[in-house]
């Protein structure tokens, strides 16, 4: 959380209590603690060299263990001083479901000065597995070459082509040869080969007092990517920036900076920037109306930049690449690596996504409570405080599921530990929560506390398990605790030795309803350079730091993600919240979009920064509601609150309340109240979508394009998303907004969701705005399951019956789904849930399993049924409905759209039909 104050926001729950406050100093984000693309002599070089200054040509083309490969050499050189540069190993292999793996490196049988590193523990060991044996390969002279290229199937419809001089590699569809992704078609690929150190060599870096000693030299890697047929390129998170992605070199783009991805700590981060923050990503989508999606995944740990190049950016080069409609170009640079990349061809949005998450895996399945709401600020100060907030939400009756702890609640900010003194019976602490049905998030982070009277540093030094200084000496660093070391979590021994921490026995104090909070792992390090980690520091097998940087927090991660699932044996299903975040971070947990800021541009970029987390696999993501640095006014905090609902906000903040006139407090407090209880009622929905999402990889929160791919018009809003394929929300973003305009994609209608009424799709809307609630509409032809009894907590949900939301089409049909497990633990991987398909047509709705048939008994059953039925889009003649199997008879009516929610619209509604949610029925309306 950098650096950490206590943000007295305004709290419309907590006005009744007296609480004080320490106010810390602020120290607003400071541009010059931080290297810019000019000061960053890979990236400077990167983007001084022009197209076509690249030479390599490939040679010995060849079909080798089921791949293609090839050398990939330099011209002789023109003068015989001049040394030959070494040739590079190029392989292309082919998986199943349309993915082309393409791999560069040294030649290891040229005895290399040492192996480059490449990221380990982070492709699925089953994706090896789906690999397509090639036997041959066809050759074609394209574009007038002086010699033919290599040609390879890869999927129906599409091949790889291996262009031999000049070097290039792209993926074609086979029939109109027009070309989908390309790497080096500007000639822009470098790859500086590791080498001796010679006399006169000043290989160091200085940034303001800080020396990287660079013992291997430079060893970084550039090369352009081109998207055909797009029209936008999103993804590479994280950036607090547009969701589609703005050009930064080229004709009318000034003084900008690349995309940067590099594990940062940044406090205060601006937004509409490049600047790279919290996480990494190397993952871009390209996305047009003429041919669809495809993407580019660069498996690489070290600092990247990327440039998005505008129109014309190459006009002066002389090269033309064959016509295909619009096309984005890309520049990436790293500092070094290996070229270990990935080519998703789509078709279709969700296609991309599923290709990218088969490489890298799926979400985890979240615990039921974990999707609910979450209390936390830094910091409560005592169990008293703890047991006054928990109170005062039921006595609001506001429901809640987490209350979290920060560094504060440890002894001497050693993590593990309880301050005796302000926690003195934790165990107690969080089973009262636990009787209500709630949890505990308690934070433990990678640094840790140099300290010889503390056990965990005592048996780090002892067994060698800190990451070490470019001397070999165990890093010492500063940060909360002062002077600190970080285990070195690229080792698998280390990560196991921590994963143990977490037992019961090991975290005295800790129960089974807590969890973990994982924050400053970039890693952040306060006098290290750009506030972390210096990049010659040394990691497990001689790795140095700078390789693999962005992946820290992710072996972090991964490492309490394990020892949250040891501690359970195996049955419980973790929750860890990470800061920091890598490829494959979604197998482990939630992340956040860190310390934001309480004003109404970072409500605005939390929409699009999330849309991207979860377009590149993470789709549990949220942003701290009413931001975490300043004090929001209440007009800011409800509209964030009424935001974050449908976005998963993480830290939800309430505090105090500095509001005079108790009519405001009350108001303000029903808003919110309303706004969390929205996301309560929606939870079956949620959950199922969060199934969907560790099914298939399809991200709960998605741009409009996603559902609506042809659609120009949603291509670059990332004002509104939808939630599902069925929910469309639209954010207020600006202070004493009184209209927003809304574009509703598609020809089908879509219904307001709070009132019911209909509003045309396929145009834009000009729609009065209250206070009471932003935009959101239900997708016509959708059916949506909610829970409307609103209890303390999510747990005491559980066996609550259904509601069903029927948004019928102009065909009078609709179709959905509802998820069902036990909500924590991880018999749903043995088949024990329930899936349902809801079908509304010809007046009968239909329930049926969508669980694959297995003989023998039932893995999962509920007790809850199906108590109302609501149908939008309906006459309001009829007045029953027959129910199938039983033979009987429901009463229809017109009922309120929502329970207890003040005014609400009538609609059509089916009483009573009391039917078991896990079994096979139909109602026919009469």
């Amino acid at each position: 959380m950098a650096p950490k104050l206590n943000p007295t926001f305004p709290s419309l729950l907590l006005l009744l209590l007296l609480i004080s406050f320490h106010l810390c100093t602020v120290i607003a984000w400071k541009k010059e603690e931080f290297r810019t693309c000019h000061q960053t002599p890979f990236c400077k070089q990167a983007r001084s060299r022009k197209p076509h200054s690249s030479s390599l040509f490939a040679t010995g083309v060849a079909i080798l263990d089921g791949a293609l490969t090839a050398k990939l050499r330099h011209p002789l050189p023109e003068s015989p001083d001049q040394d030959q540069i070494k040739p590079l190993l190029f392989t292309l292999s082919v998986y199943q479901n349309g993915v082309v793996r393409v791999k560069i490196d040294e030649d290891p049988s040229l005895d290399p000065p040492k192996k480059r590193f490449e990221v380990p523990d982070v492709i699925l060991p089953e994706f090896e597995a789906t690999k397509l044996w090639l036997l041959w390969f066809q050759t074609e002279t394209i574009d007038g070459d002086s010699e033919p290229s290599s040609i390879v199937y890869v999927a129906d419809g599409y091949e790889a082509v291996l262009r031999h001089s000049p070097f290039e590699v792209y993926v074609r569809e086979k029939q109109s040869k027009r070309r989908v992704l390309s790497l080096n078609s500007h000639g822009l690929f470098d790859f500086e080969q590791l080498r001796v150190k010679q006399e006169g060599d000043d290989w160091e870096e200085r940034f303001k007092s800080h020396t990287d000693t660079r013992p291997h030299g430079p060893q970084s890697i550039s090369f352009d990517v081109s998207f055909f047929d797009a029209d936008f390129v999103y993804g590479i998170p994280e950036h607090a920036s547009n969701f589609a992605l703005k050009p930064t070199k080229g004709p009318g783009v000034d003084d900008s900076e690349p995309y940067r991805l590099f594990n940062l700590d940044v406090f205060e981060y601006l937004h509409d920037s490049p600047f790279g923050i919290y996480g990494s990503i190397p993952f871009m989508i390209g996305h047009g109306k003429t041919r669809g999606t495809s993407g580019f995944f660069w498996l690489n740990a070290a600092e990247m930049q990327i440039d998005v190049l505008g129109s014309g950016w190459d006009a002066e080069s002389g090269i033309l690449l064959p016509e295909s409609g619009s096309r984005i170009d890309t520049l990436w640079m790293s500092e070094a690596g290996v070229v270990d990349t990935f080519f998703f061809f789509g078709p279709g949005p969700k296609d991309v996504v599923r290709q990218y998450i088969s490489v890298t895996g799926t979400p985890a399945m979240p615990q039921l409570f974990s999707t609910a709401y979450h209390q936390c600020r830094w910091n409560y100060r005592d169990e008293e405080d703890v047991e006054n907030v928990d109170s005062k939400f039921d006595e609001y009756d506001i429901p809640y599921d987490v209350l979290w702890l920060d560094i504060e609640h440890t002894d001497g900010k050693r993590y593990f530990t309880w301050d005796r003194v302000l926690f003195p019976n934790p165990e107690q602490m969080q089973n009262k929560l636990a009787a209500k049905g709630r949890h505990m998030v308690t934070i433990v982070d990678p640094h840790i506390k140099r300290d010889e009277s503390f056990h965990l540093h005592k048996e780090a030094t002892n067994k060698g398990y800190y990451v070490k200084d470019a001397s070999g000496k165990d890093f010492d660093g500063w940060c909360w605790p002062g002077s600190s070391s970080y285990p070195d979590m690229l080792n698998p021994e280390i990560r196991s030795w921590w994963s143990e921490k977490f037992s019961l026995k090991n975290y005295v104090g800790s129960t089974p309803s807590l969890y973990i909070w994982n924050d400053m792992n970039e890693p952040s390090v306060f006098n290290g350079p750009e506030v972390t980690m210096p990049r010659d520091a040394l990691h497990y097998g001689g790795v140095e730091h700078r390789e693999l940087h962005n992946a820290y927090g992710y072996y972090f991660h991964m490492a309490t993600s394990d020892g949250l699932v040891k501690r359970g044996d195996g049955k419980d299903r973790p929750f860890v919240l990470s800061r920091a975040f890598f490829p494959g971070s979604q197998r482990y947990g939630a992340v956040w979009t860190g310390d934001n800021i309480a004003d109404w541009d970072h409500l605005r970029v939390s929409v699009p920064m999330i849309l991207s987390l979860g377009l590149t696999g993470m789709t549990f993501s949220g942003a701290d509601v009413g931001g975490f640095f300043g004090n929001p006014d209440t007009e800011l905090l409800v509209r964030w609150y009424q935001l974050e609902p449908w976005l998963f906000g993480l830290f939800m903040q309430l505090e105090e309340l500095n509001m005079v006139d108790a009519k405001s407090v009350e108001r303000n407090t029903e808003l919110i109240k309303n706004a969390i209880r929205t996301r309560y009622t929606l939870l079956p929905y949620f959950y199922t979508l969060f199934r969907e999402a560790n099914t298939s990889g399809v991200p709960v929160v998605r741009p409009l394009w996603m559902e609506f791919p042809s659609d120009e018009a949603t291509f670059s809003n990332d004002e509104a998303f939808m939630v599902g394929n069925s929910l469309l929300v639209q954010g207020i973003y600006t202070e004493r907004a009184k209209y927003a305009s809304v574009y509703l994609p598609g020809g089908q209608p879509w219904y307001d969701l709070r009132t019911g009424i209909t509003y045309k799709g396929g145009m834009t809307h000009k729609l009065e705005v209250s206070e009471e609630t932003i935009p959101a509409f239900q997708r016509a032809g959708t059916i949506i399951p909610r829970k409307d009894r609103y209890r303390r907590s999510s747990t005491q949900m559980v066996n609550d019956p259904y509601t069903l939301a029927i948004a019928l089409n102009s065909s009078h049909a609709a179709e959905g789904e509802l998820y069902i497990d036990d909500g924590k633990s991880f018999e749903f991987t043995k088949g024990a849930y329930i899936h349902r398909r809801f079908v509304f047509s010809d007046g009968k709705l239909t329930s049926s399993s969508l669980v694959p048939n297995a003989p023998g008994k039932t893995l999962f059953s509920s007790p809850c049924i199906v108590e109302r039925i609501i149908i939008l889009g309906h006459s309001s003649g009829p007045k029953n409905a027959l129910i199938e199997p039983s033979n009987r008879k429901a009463e229809i009516e017109l009922g309120p759209l929502w329970l207890r929610q003040g005014k609400s619209n009538s609609v059509l509604t089916i009483r009573r039909p009391n039917v078991p949610v896990s079994e096979d029925w139909t109602i026919k309306i009469l």
